[in-house]
């Protein structure tokens, strides 16, 4: 069986910033890159992960105590007072909104006991990711020399924090009143673009501007990761318009739904319809051709149950598997000789 994309007109992709990248944030297809391996200082974009770790292992609920190192932390802040008590939440906010250095390190001591301890959790979490280049010395991306990224590990990072539902109710809202302060998202991108969901800025002086952003069209998700680009608001709508149209989700199977049809050894009825066990989908370019591979686990033969596992399709772009679902049977199918006693009973 072979597929073919959409038609769809195509945006030449091209960026300003020294490193970039654009993948399709579920199946994690990298649509665009340059430079995307090269380490490079990340600013405040640092502080998606700083959330994910504090989501991860922290309570949004419980209280937190600004400590003075905290409060008096240099650069962006939300403003916190020494001694003053918020919640997690509250500190997330200030965080993913306002890009507060100063709630990045009372959430590290919170969460991590100290700093060094929320570090630590960092660095295991990056890990965790794949993210192979990357080391992390603070919370909040303040430039140091043990504390870089690349565009690519980024994007990884950005795919975790799209799939937590917590972290991406926080970095897409646009402005809050919450613990007797009202924040604004620094991130303009969610009022230039009504299908921007998230992620975070970020900028020092060395770094330049970061941004690490993702956008939603027709239920496909798109992460675009900019390092050192002062041209990103543009360049990144840029880029969204390119991979929108350039490489459309394309449904190859539904859950639930007849892929194919099989022949029943010694059954009753017509062909069996054979459903999709789980949907599938894949950004996919015009010029591309996804190639089906139907794999039975034995030539099927009555009797068969309907939800009976009868095998696999798999999914192939330029020969190699993209993925794979599982067949089932969506009927019961009796065996001949069940019919022929049937009638025997019935005459008798």
């Amino acid at each position: 069986m072979l597929y073919s994309a959409f038609p769809c007109q195509t945006f030449a992709a091209e960026t300003s910033a020294t490193s970039a990248i654009l993948v399709d944030a579920d199946s994690g297809r990298v649509l665009y890159e340059q430079n995307a391996g090269q380490k490079m200082l990340i600013a405040s974009t640092t502080k998606i992960l700083t959330a994910l770790v504090a989501i991860r292992h922290g309570d949004l609920n419980a209280s937190v105590k600004v400590s003075r190192e905290a409060a008096y932390t240099e650069g962006s802040s939300m403003y916190l007072k020494e001694g003053e008590t918020l919640t997690l939440e509250t500190l997330l906010y200030g965080l993913l909104l306002c890009s507060g250095n100063d709630a990045a390190v009372a959430i590290a001591q919170h969460v991590g006991g100290t700093v060094s301890g929320f570090v630590k959790l960092m660095n295991e979490t990056a890990a965790e990711l794949g993210m192979e280049n990357s080391s992390f010395a603070n919370p909040n991306g303040l430039d140091d020399e043990k504390h870089y990224s690349t565009a690519r590990d980024m994007a990884k990072l950005a795919r975790a924090a799209v799939h937590d539902a917590t972290l991406m109710r926080i970095a897409s809202t646009k402005t809050v009143t919450i613990g007797g302060r009202t924040m604004h998202n620094h991130n303009k991108l969610l009022s230039y673009m009504d299908n921007c969901i998230g992620l975070k800025t970020g900028y020092t002086k060395a770094a330049g501007r970061t941004l690490v952003s993702c956008a939603e069209k027709n239920g496909q998700r798109l992460i675009a990761v900019t390092l050192q680009d002062g041209n990103d608001w543009a360049d990144h709508q840029a880029l969204y318009e390119f991979g929108f149209s350039a490489y459309p989700l394309r449904t190859l199977a539904v859950r639930g739904k007849t892929f194919t049809y099989l022949r029943v050894e010694n059954g009753i009825g017509p062909l069996l319809p054979v459903t999709a066990a789980d949907s599938f989908a894949w950004p996919t370019a015009e010029t591309e051709e996804v190639t089906t591979e139907l794999c039975w686990d034995a030539p099927a033969c009555a009797p068969v149950t309907a939800g009976k596992t009868l095998g696999y399709v798999e999914f192939r772009l330029d020969g190699k598997e993209i993925g794979r679902v599982a067949l089932l049977a969506g009927r019961t199918v009796l065996p001949e000789a069940a019919s022929a006693l049937g009638q025997l009973k019935g005459g008798a």
